[in-house]
């Protein structure tokens, strides 16, 4: 997303980039999600692990997708209403 502004995009563009943000924060949760339990289950076992940090990076960059499909989903509307 870094490299066009949702401004400077098709409305095609701009829907296929909502449609691929929208299924990559979904495996992304789905993906984190799966990895706290796994990491819940290994921290009951062996103790304090650094992969602990792994669903909070993920969470970060969820927060960053959610960011850009917020800017693409006003950018739709703005277009549809003109």
């Amino acid at each position: 997303m870094k490299g066009k502004k949702p401004s400077d995009m098709s409305i095609e563009e701009l829907l296929k980039m909502q449609k691929t943000i929208q299924t990559t924060i979904t495996i992304l949760i789905l993906v984190a999600i799966i990895l706290f339990i796994l990491i819940v289950l290994l921290l009951l076992k062996k103790g304090f692990l650094i992969l602990i940090l792994f669903p909070f990076v993920l969470a970060f960059i969820m927060i960053n997708h959610s960011n850009s499909l917020k800017e693409i989903e006003q950018e739709i509307t703005s277009r549809e209403l003109e």
